[in-house]
């Protein structure tokens, strides 16, 4: 594929990789709360959860009001929300999924989905998400996310998340899956930004 508009599906110009996401099915929910700016951004990777896990749901932060789509899930009796987020009171996302599955609900995790400065600014300005249950990852390897500057050592992106995530909770296949395509699409993005399609070597 080459051509002026890129593909509607990857947005990539040079070379699509519609073909390369995975399809995954894991008995979680991942919320993604997405502040505006991340929007339009072409380095996004939570797209590629919402593509490859159909148990992935996308909500745009409003500082004045909770997104409505939202609240219903973590309202439901259906799933036991928690916030994915690193903090004094959080605790391992082993540990709260077990306690899910005594109570017989779908984990409803919500990573918010900026960049770590926005993210810290949805949380301090969102009473509603400081009240919920924090879990944090304990990540097996560094980040392999290059497509953004000023990244701290340690921090993962969206989608490294979402990956971490399954592999955490035991379905380390799929998240396998994940990494693989993932491990694939940076050089192809990367070509892609320069004006090409990837050389292979």
């Amino acid at each position: 594929m080459s051509n002026i508009t890129g593909c509607h599906g990857c947005g990539l110009h040079h070379q699509c990789v519609c073909h390369l996401v995975p399809h995954i099915e894991v008995p979680v929910h991942i919320a993604l709360l997405m502040h505006e700016n991340e929007v339009t951004r072409e380095t996004n990777t939570g797209q590629w959860l919402l593509k490859a896990l159909p148990s992935t749901s996308k909500h745009i932060w409003q500082r004045r009001s909770p997104c409505p789509e939202l609240i219903k899930l973590i309202e439901s009796d259906h799933y036991q929300p928690y916030l994915l987020y690193p903090s004094d009171n959080s605790v391992s996302l082993s540990e709260v999924t077990n306690m899910s599955a005594q109570q017989q609900k779908v984990p409803l995790l919500i990573i918010l989905d900026g960049t770590w400065q926005e993210a810290a600014k949805m949380l301090r300005k969102s009473g509603w998400l400081a009240a919920l249950p924090g879990v944090h990852l304990t990540p097996s390897q560094p980040s392999a996310y290059q497509l953004r500057r000023n990244q701290q050592q340690g921090h993962l992106c969206t989608f490294e998340v979402g990956a971490e995530v399954i592999k955490e909770l035991g379905f380390t296949h799929q998240a396998q899956q994940l990494e693989d395509f993932f491990q694939q699409y940076i050089p192809i993005f990367k070509a892609d930004k320069s004006g090409h399609a990837l050389k292979h070597q």
